[in-house]
């Protein structure tokens, strides 16, 4: 049905504000990982031809996108958060809630991470910073040092946090607008946060400018659109959309991305980086709906296999330990001559990251949520 573009009844909406949800999206856990692993591949391979721990020239420099998996995870978090929010919900347990899912293994990742980059690796920092990072409040300082204070990945935990504090009061309003409100909302703040892109690359220096790109305001869009999505596809929309198309525009478009200073005019290479967050969103946004339509119509794919959804709940840890593994063998291998048998090379990695994710999920991430949940639920009682 289409309908949700019309004014809900309001016994139906009432409804659907106790959850939209109506079980586990198992292919958005496997997207997870694929998302998790495409931000590895990226520090991997490096951001440059001089970076990253080895470089394969059959990956590089397309593995460049991959930092903006980032940008996914964003909008899958507004999406999942809307999708399964009950009605009533507290703003205190809801944060509760967050609490315990990402800080206990945010600090824990932190410690091994502090030894490779700084004990170890010596890399300059200072004390507001660390302790910034702690709290994940980094993002919105832009002398932080170094650029990415304390476990560097953490930053996007920095975003994550202020759009947790902001959900529970945006729900509440997003429940009482339109559907087509809810996209046209959406959609401009996508025009927005490409406008604030464009103008800060013509006024700002290439630091500042990656400072405001990270800075938790500049990234809500994403976070909103996955939200309107939510909630329209919850009241009934549906869109025509095949996971398959989306994967092979995304490769063209990842393509013509990389090469733009090479083959474009310099004015649309310069469009095609100011928009390329807001058109990755817009992806990113349209590969969730799909699977999400194709789950809930009984057509389970390879990304609800047991092996894609282990992998999906692992990817957390994942992302956190990914990067403090590949400092550590650059400081003690050194950077590798560049050479397609890399590609091996990244696939052990990953296969190290992957075990140790499993480790830190089993005996850190699970006990500590689970604790957190009990301490949650005697606390109650006691009330």
């Amino acid at each position: 049905m289409t309908t949700a573009l019309l004014p809900a009844q309001p016994a139906a909406a009432s409804r659907r504000r106790r959850s939209l949800s109506d079980g586990r999206l198992d292919s958005l856990t496997g997207l997870r990982f694929l998302a998790a692993f495409a931000v590895f591949a990226h520090h991997f391979t490096g951001a440059s031809p001089t970076g990253g721990v080895a470089q394969a020239p059959a990956l590089f420099p397309y593995t460049t996108m991959g930092v903006n998996g980032v940008g996914f995870f964003f909008v899958l978090s507004g999406f999942l958060l809307a999708w399964g929010h009950r009605s009533g919900t507290r703003a205190r347990e809801f944060y509760r809630r967050r609490a315990g899912r990402i800080l206990p293994l945010h600090l824990a990742a932190t410690v091994p991470c502090v030894w490779v980059f700084h004990v170890w690796g010596g890399v300059p920092w200072d004390l507001p910073s660390f302790v910034a990072s702690l709290v994940l409040v980094q993002t919105w300082f832009p002398d932080v040092v170094p650029m990415f204070p304390g476990n560097g990945v953490s930053w996007t935990l920095s975003v994550e946090a202020f759009f947790y504090l902001l959900f529970p009061f945006v729900v509440r309003g997003a429940y009482r607008l339109r559907t087509r409100t809810l996209l046209t909302l959406a959609g401009t703040g996508l025009v927005a946060m490409w406008g604030v892109n464009w103008w800060a690359a013509l006024h700002l220096s290439p630091s500042r400018c990656e400072w405001l790109m990270r800075l938790p305001v500049t990234r809500l869009p994403e976070f909103a659109l996955g939200l309107a999505l939510a909630l329209a596809v919850g009241r009934g929309l549906r869109v025509p959309l095949r996971p398959g198309v989306l994967a092979a525009a995304f490769a063209a478009y990842t393509v013509v991305y990389v090469h733009r200073g090479a083959w474009c005019p310099e004015p649309v290479a310069a469009q095609l980086h100011w928009t390329v967050r807001p058109v990755v969103a817009l992806f990113s946004v349209a590969v969730i709906v799909a699977y999400v339509q194709r789950e809930r119509a009984g057509r389970r794919g390879w990304l609800c296999t047991p092996v894609m959804v282990r992998l999906g709940a692992w990817s957390y840890a994942f992302y956190l330990l990914h990067q403090t593994v590949n400092r550590l063998i650059l400081d003690h291998w050194g950077r590798t001559p560049p050479t397609n048998l890399s590609v091996f090379t990244l696939l052990g990695v990953a296969t190290v990251v992957v075990a140790l994710s499993w480790a830190a999920y089993t005996y850190v991430e699970e006990p500590a949520r689970r604790w957190w949940a009990g301490r949650a639920t005697t606390e109650s009682d006691r009330r």
